[in-house]
Order: structure tokens, then C-alpha cells, then sequence
């Protein structure tokens, strides 16, 4: 098989993961009454999972840029959904706090746009991908665990707590092992896992709401390339 048509079937792959993933929370939403901040997570995790598609792509051939093709389709259907979209539509259900469609234009638009950055600007190195684990399974799973179960509060820009801030890191340290392992297991080392881990949990524990889609992927890829 070419290294082209190799890459392409990977791509078409990425398609049917995202709108599945979608498809499903959509359905668990109507269907069992899932809140909306849980599929709101659920898909952020899911999406911040996209990568391990990486480890599929052949990197000899440019067709490995590909993998950005699935992002670009989401930034424009979030931009239109953002902006037009129907309080039933899918994406408003899964991926929103309140139900409010302007929201899709935040948080949800600003983890694509630094997604599509981390698959072309940094493709398969070790700043992209812990600037996509850190954000996708650390700032995933943070509210899920600090709005059920989170009773020791605190407030720097925004409220937190600090069982959510632990799974943040718990969650953002554990994926990236995984994700470096599997993807460029050549770069594998847990010290500086572990501290970009820290980094990016003390950013979203003084980030404001929707700004830490942008704050922890920025601060873990300076963090990365210049001290870490």
C-alpha cells in the first residue's frame, strides 16, 4: 500500500471516530438525560484522544498533514453552528454548558484551532503532544471530578477545588504517558512529563473559563521548548 493512500484511510478513520463520538454523546443526551457538562467533557476527552491516530500515520509522506483535515472540517462547522446553528442541533447539545450556541464559538472553537496547530506546527513531537493531553484528558476530567465531588474550594480567576485540580493532574499525567509512550516512545521521560503535567495544572487552576483551552496548550508548548 502507498504511503498516500496508507494515510488517507487513517484520515477517513479520524472522520468516522469524531462524528461517531458525536453521534453517540448526541444520543446519550436525548436518550438516558447525560447533562450537558458531562457530554460537554466526555467530548472533549474524546476529541483530545484524536491523536492516537498519529501513531498510524506514515511520516514519510506529506498526505501525513492529513490528520488536520477532520479539525479544519470542525472549525468551520463550529464557527456556522456557533453562529446559526438550532438549540437541537448536535454539536449544541454535546458541546455546550448551557445550551447557549455562542458558547461553541469559545472553549470547543479554540481546542480545534490548537489541535490543528499541535498535528502541523508540532506533528508528533513531544511539545504537541503534551499540549494535547494535558488540555485533553487533564482539563477533561478536572470538572467532571471537581463539580461532583470537589469540597475543598478555592478561587483565583475562577472557582475551583482541589480534588479537581488533583484529577487534573492525575489525569493529564497519566494520558501523557500513555500518548508519549505510544506515539514518539522515543522521547518517553517521565520527569518532564511529570513537570509539564504541573505546569499545566497550575495554569488551569488560575485560568478563567474558556481561556484555558488556550492558556494550558500555549503555556506546556513554551514551557517544552524552552525550560522543560
Amino acid at each position: 500500500m502507498s504511503p498516500f493512500l496508507g494515510n488517507l484511510i487513517v484520515t477517513a478513520l479520524t472522520f468516522i471516530y469524531v462524528f461517531g463520538l458525536v453521534a453517540v454523546m448526541n444520543f446519550c443526551v436525548n436518550r438516558f438525560n447525560l447533562p450537558q457538562d458531562i457530554s460537554r467533557k466526555v467530548t472533549h476527552i474524546g476529541a483530545g484522544s484524536l491523536i492516537v491516530f498519529l501513531a498510524l500515520y506514515n511520516d514519510l509522506h506529506w498526505s501525513k498533514y492529513l490528520n488536520v483535515t477532520i479539525l479544519i472540517v470542525w472549525i468551520i462547522l463550529l464557527i456556522q453552528k456557533g453562529l446559526f446553528a438550532s438549540d437541537e442541533d448536535e454539536a449544541v447539545k454535546t458541546m455546550t454548558r448551557t445550551g447557549d450556541k455562542s458558547e461553541l464559538l469559545k472553549g470547543p472553537l479554540y481546542f480545534v484551532i490548537v489541535a490543528a496547530i499541535c498535528g502541523t506546527l508540532f506533528y508528533k513531537t513531544f511539545p504537541g503532544i503534551m499540549a494535547m493531553t494535558t488540555l485533553g484528558w487533564g482539563d477533561g476530567i478536572a470538572p467532571i471530578i471537581g463539580s461532583r465531588y470537589g469540597k475543598l474550594k478555592y478561587e483565583v480567576l475562577s472557582s475551583k477545588s482541589l480534588e479537581g485540580t488533583a484529577s487534573m493532574f492525575i489525569a493529564a499525567f497519566a494520558a501523557s504517558l500513555f500518548f508519549v509512550w505510544l506515539i514518539i516512545p522515543s522521547e518517553f521521560n517521565v520527569m518532564r512529563i511529570f513537570l509539564l503535567s504541573a505546569i499545566a495544572t497550575i495554569v488551569e487552576a488560575c485560568s478563567p473559563k474558556e481561556i484555558d483551552n488556550l492558556l494550558i496548550p500555549v503555556v506546556v508548548i513554551l514551557a517544552a521548548l524552552t525550560v522543560i
